[in-house]
């Protein structure tokens, strides 16, 4: 297939890619915490809204109030990520209360409601610099994957995911992690090698994550997670690899952040 043929037959990915590239540069080069909390905000709603149909959980009212809470609060606290822990609790007594209990309820406090606090939390810990390299990282973790699996690819990957082939994802985790070495080094005061194990982790995680949506998709036997964005499916289709990568890049960053500081004490 020609580049033009694979561009008309999927025009509407490619426009939809397109806009959100340009919305996504927008939004942070103004770089305004209140506008990136709300566009976080309604994008988590959606994503909570397609998790509960991924997990199959009994739609109700209760969890959507809770889940909006769950956001306001993570805007006004310091560490947005205890938030989900705080609501899952929450949600945990009102189903035992109601003698409704089903573990599988709280799924979605956990996933997406986890990996989009960790997002917000690396902006707000960690500036919008950070954001772009988590992003560059699992943007070029994605494409190496895809192109180098379409051009070298021969070795199926997991039966998870059958379209994906190891090739290609190397690839996509080689050229993520080289040029996301050097990204990083802007937000590690210039510490190549701190760099690239960060920039590694993250595409890994990025990998792992995609797989995971994919495994939640064919279990529910859905094609997509929705249908909000026009040649992609839904927000967990699009931020998946996003997500994965948002945890394990927080998580890396703070403990890098506050062994120093404990460093510094002890020494």
């Amino acid at each position: 297939m020609s580049l033009k043929e694979n561009f008309l037959s999927n025009k509407s990915r490619y426009i939809t890619g397109i806009i959100l590239i340009v919305c996504l540069a927008l939004i942070l080069y103004i770089d305004n915490t209140p506008l990136i909390w709300a566009i976080l905000g309604i994008a988590y709603l959606f994503g909570f809204f397609e998790a509960i149909k991924l997990f199959g959980c009994k739609s109700h009212l209760m969890m959507y109030l809770l889940a909006v809470i769950l956001w306001v609060l993570a805007g006004l606290n310091g560490r947005p990520i205890e938030a989900a822990i705080f609501i899952a609790m929450v949600m945990a007594g009102f189903l035992a209360y109601k003698k409704s209990f089903n573990p599988i309820q709280i799924l979605p406090f956990i996933y997406p409601s986890i990996p989009f606090l960790a997002l917000f939390a690396i902006y707000k810990d960690f500036g919008v610099y950070a954001i772009w390299w988590l992003v560059i990282v699992v943007a070029l973790t994605d494409i190496g994957a895809y192109f180098g699996g379409k051009a070298f690819g021969k070795t199926p990957f997991t039966p998870t995911s059958p379209n994906k082939t190891l090739e290609g994802a190397i690839i996509g985790l080689a050229i993520a992690v080289a040029i996301g070495s050097f990204i990083g080094m802007g937000s590690l005061s210039g510490n190549f090698i701190i760099s690239f194990l960060i920039s590694f982790a993250i595409s890994v995680s990025a990998i792992l994550g995609d797989l995971y949506e994919s495994y939640l998709k064919r279990n529910a036997q859905l094609k997509d997670s929705g249908n909000i964005l026009p040649g992609h499916g839904g927000v967990l289709d699009r931020l998946d690899a996003v997500l994965f990568g948002a945890i394990t890049m927080h998580f890396l960053l703070y403990f890098l952040q506050t062994w120093k500081e404990t460093s510094l004490i002890v020494l």
